[in-house]
């Protein structure tokens, strides 16, 4: 491939894109503002920093969700200006290879290709590529070998079970649960115990947050709205809180993890005995789920040391290295 190439990593959190002319990956809110319903008043981080806080003319939202284009006009957008900055604002034809989730529909795949051709970012090549294969490949792992890797991504609306092998997947479990359930969990047990309700952003600081306060043995400190009086206020919360509110979530992840286990052929089983599971995607920092996931099925756990961009550094690979250049497609009835 040529030096005009990028990998697009669509995560409803976080958009990671790399870039082959500079080799570096950019990481931005996969957000849009949208002013008075048709201008575009801002994306990306500078979005975020807008979000739970815009007047009612201003509308801010994420084009994906679950794992799939949920609002294609805004994501076209998106694409078109984040391709655009990293090229300086002078868009040239250039190959895409673009991450998809497996558990989806053909249709949906085709979505993520008519997204980047529609976008207006000259795309030449569009090519995809499994989602799980290009994690494998960021964290290290041959996958085109016969050896079976069992991967976890926990995303922020989805968490994707894997189970690879001679550059395929073999099985494969997309659950409804990741970051944002962990927020939504932590904002009702706030709201439950103290009256108090919180944003979602703060809520993801609590959750980020929670770590340090467990070894601190001390509460975090939120602002908030008190539901009986309706003033702001300030309420210490203990980590015990946030540790008994995730629970539930991280036993559904075990419990998807142990579902795929059953049902994996004997042989890549013990590949996954001898080599342990492999932790990865941005929710997956929280504190505990990789010991929640482990005291559950007796397996080391991997935890990937940055796990927000490993798909992106899977499609760096998938791009460089000709190696592994078969394990990108093009969908079937498109043009290469």
């Amino acid at each position: 491939m040529q030096n005009n190439v990028f990998g697009i990593d669509l995560g409803t959190n976080n958009i990671k894109i790399y870039n082959r002319a500079t080799d570096d990956i950019m990481v931005q809110k996969n957000m849009i503002a949208i002013e008075n319903k048709n201008q575009l008043f801002a994306y990306g981080d500078s979005a975020y920093e807008m979000y739970e806080k815009a007047p009612s003319n201003i509308h801010i939202s994420y084009p994906l969700s679950n794992g799939v284009i949920a609002d294609i006009k805004n994501m076209e957008m998106l694409i078109h200006f984040f391709v655009s900055d990293l090229q300086n604002g002078n868009v040239k034809p250039a190959d895409f290879v673009v991450a998809v989730p497996t558990d989806v529909t053909e249709v949906e795949k085709r979505a993520f290709y008519d997204l980047v051709k529609e976008s207006g970012v000259k795309g030449k090549r569009i090519m995809v590529v499994e989602k799980a294969i290009a994690d494998g490949l960021g964290l290290g792992i041959d996958v085109k070998n016969a050896q079976g890797v069992l991967l976890v991504d926990v995303g922020y609306d989805t968490t994707e079970v894997s189970i690879l092998s001679l550059g395929g997947i073999v099985l494969s479990r997309l659950i409804k649960v990741g970051g944002f359930r962990f927020d939504e969990a932590i904002k009702n047990a706030v709201r439950k115990e103290f009256n108090l309700i919180i944003g979602g952003k703060t809520a993801e600081l609590v959750k980020m947050s929670f770590g340090e306060l467990e070894e601190g043995q001390k509460g975090v400190v939120v602002y908030g709205r008190d539901i009986v009086t309706g003033l702001p206020v300030e309420r210490e919360i203990p980590s015990k809180l946030v540790q008994d509110c995730l629970k539930e979530h991280f036993a559904s992840i075990t419990d998807n993890v142990k579902m795929i286990l059953e049902r994996t052929p004997p042989e890549l089983a013990a590949d996954i005995y001898r080599h342990g599971i492999y932790l990865t995607g941005g929710a997956s920092q929280v504190t505990n789920l990789a010991e929640h996931i482990h005291q559950g099925t007796g397996l080391k756990v991997n935890v990937a040391q940055s796990p927000i961009t490993t798909v992106a550094e899977g499609l760096a690979r998938i791009i460089k290295d000709d190696n592994y250049k078969s394990v990108a497609y093009t969908i079937e009835g498109m043009s290469k």
